[in-house]
């Protein structure tokens, strides 16, 4: 493969391994985001019943879906952090290999240069 070639192959990554991350991030802070407003409602939910209470019988029905949902969202943006985690060595990796495949190209364009200089010498 020729390097021009390897470099484009690995920028590809590189983008492809951003983009990933960048995606993770904004599921995380959706999640987040969510995840309180499920948190106010619950406030206000429970100050217009008067019961904060979880284990009282009259607590409200709609607080307690409310509660299970935010607990389901702040458990994903916990598996999230470890995917985000996986994702930015992933993408760190992806840069190292595209800063090696650049500094072959560059290698190779100047022995090519010097090999042409040689040529054009002698």
């Amino acid at each position: 493969m020729k390097r021009d070639n390897l470099v484009r192959l690995t920028r590809f990554k590189v983008m492809e391994k951003r983009r990933q991350f960048e995606q993770l991030e904004m599921m995380m802070s959706e999640f987040a985001r969510m995840a309180g407003e499920l948190d106010h409602q619950i406030n206000t939910e429970e100050k217009k019943a008067g019961i904060s209470d979880v284990a009282h019988f009259a607590y409200p029905t709609f607080a307690k879906a409310a509660r299970i949902r935010r607990d389901n969202l702040n458990n994903s943006v916990k598996d999230l952090k470890v995917q985000i985690a996986a994702a930015r060595l992933a993408l760190e990796e992806a840069e190292a290999e595209l800063v090696n495949a650049e500094k072959l190209e560059q290698r190779d364009v100047a022995r090519d240069e010097l090999e042409q200089r040689r040529e054009a010498l002698g």
